[in-house]
Order: C-alpha cells, then structure tokens, then sequence
C-alpha cells in the first residue's frame, strides 16, 4: 500500500476530498462559483474552523454580518461559532479552496512535527 493518494480535481461547482484522498485529519473542498453566484446557505459550524485559499476570481465572504473582499491570493480563516457565506463577484468568477479542521487540535506543525 502506498503512502499517499492522489486524485485530479476537475472544475465542478464543489468537490470534497475526504473520501477521494482517504483524508483522517481534515476535510478539504475545491470549490468554483460562476460570476454572480453565491453559496445558498449561511452556515457555521459546531468545532471546526475553516481556512478558504482564494485560487483565481475575486468576490466577497459575509461573515458575521461582515462584508470581506476576497481576490485571487488571499487566505481567511473562521471560527466555528461565525455565520458565513461566499458570493463571486458579479463580473467575475471565483475558486477556492477550503479546508475544516477541529479548532485547537493542531498539537505541532512543520519544525516540530518533520523528521530528518
């Protein structure tokens, strides 16, 4: 058995990789909204944070009533408990990616975590 996965992601409106990349510490999706759109639902989320990457595009997160500008380049993240929903500018269209983890569960990362 290998130790790693890999799958092409084509561009449908979401693709989630949980289950594609036997994924046991996170959840990732690929997501693609066309000029104009947006996501249908406000949601949060009980104990995962979110981290969106914007890919290409440009367009807006509400967030707790905030309005935040989003363009190709930017990474945010949010807190479980915040309400947020992601829009595509009406001229352009917008990628993402976004990936839940469970807030405070990172115990290390790259420098403590690597082994050489």
């Amino acid at each position: 058995m290998a130790n790693f996965n890999k799958v092409s992601v084509r561009p449908e409106a979401r693709t989630e990789l949980h289950d594609l990349l036997g994924l046991t510490g996170a959840e990732v999706s690929v997501n693609h909204l066309p000029a104009g759109a947006g996501v249908p639902f406000v949601h949060s989320h009980r104990k995962n944070e979110e981290i969106y990457a914007i890919l290409s595009g440009s367009g807006k997160a509400v967030i707790d009533g905030e309005t935040v500008a989003l363009t190709a380049g930017d990474w945010i993240r949010v807190s479980p408990a915040a309400k947020r929903q992601f829009f595509a500018a009406e001229d352009s269209a917008i990628s993402y990616v976004c990936i839940q983890v469970k807030e405070n569960s990172l115990e290390g990362y790259t420098q403590d975590d690597a082994v050489v």
